[in-house]
């Protein structure tokens, strides 16, 4: 894949699987997330076993002044981006709607949606200029249904589908394409946060079934944006085999 593709989030979890993914097929990545650190380690190990050339953006999504600024300082060999994988997201405890934590409800709402917008909108505007370019939006199967504990996550969720949705229609007489990826169980960092950092909550999450990981969506990205051109792959579901919906799975304890 002769393409230059940008990865929100990509220093862990799906971001990460996706830059793996990516370099094994050939792809040229500009890597964000707000750790300097990880991103460092991250292109080098990618430079060393698939040869990538790769290039950082470390800067939180949520600051739209730090992101506007790295993506006009993108050099020019780097400004053509064919790929934009919206992959940043997270939430943040278990609580009821009416108990909630106001703040953590901004961080989740600003880096789910406003986020996403903001990286939609200072970079789509090039892909059609140029006439080419694809948006992978990472959705999740809690846009889908609500689920105790989930509310405000679930609709941020439902915001990416409805976003990804209004996208494609309004590029419609354009070549590009919008995909949603929507992940049921997926082990990765999420779940920790999710837990304010109990890992034992987390990986009981797990427990008794075999989730998906980041590589696996991975593969489904990559999937989508490999199709040919005349086809676009609006939307996919994908969950662990003994997973049914967003609440309902089948494990083995």
């Amino acid at each position: 894949m002769n393409k230059t593709v940008l990865i929100t989030g990509a220093s862990s979890g799906i971001g990460e699987g996706c830059a793996r993914k990516f370099a094994s097929e050939g792809a040229r990545l500009i890597l964000n997330a707000r750790s300097v650190d990880k991103l460092e380690a991250l292109a080098q190990d990618l430079k060393e076993k698939y040869g990538t050339d790769s290039y950082i953006m470390p800067f939180d999504v949520r600051d739209r002044k730090a992101a506007s600024e790295a993506l006009a300082s993108l050099p020019a060999e780097w400004q053509a981006i064919d790929v934009l994988i919206n992959n940043a997201g997270l939430v943040i405890g278990v609580d009821k709607e009416h108990e909630g934590d106001l703040d953590e409800w901004d961080i989740v709402i600003d880096t789910n949606i406003k986020s996403l917008l903001s990286m939609t909108r200072m970079v789509v505007p090039g892909m059609v200029e140029r006439g080419r370019g694809h948006i992978i939006n990472i959705g999740s199967i809690a846009g889908d249904a609500a689920y105790p504990g989930g509310s405000v996550y679930c609709a941020t969720k439902a915001a990416v589908k409805a976003l990804s949705d209004g996208l494609r229609i309004d590029l419609v007489d354009t070549p590009l394409r919008v995909t949603n990826i929507k992940p049921g169980m997926v082990e990765t960092n999420f779940s920790v946060i999710r837990f304010r950092g109990d890992k034992d909550k987390a990986d009981n999450v797990y427990k008794g079934i075999r989730p998906l990981t980041g590589e696996d969506i991975a593969e489904v990205a990559y999937f989508a944006a490999s199709a040919p051109e005349y086809m676009q792959i609006a939307e996919v579901l994908v969950m662990p085999t003994n997973q049914a919906t967003g609440t309902i799975a089948y494990k083995k304890w």
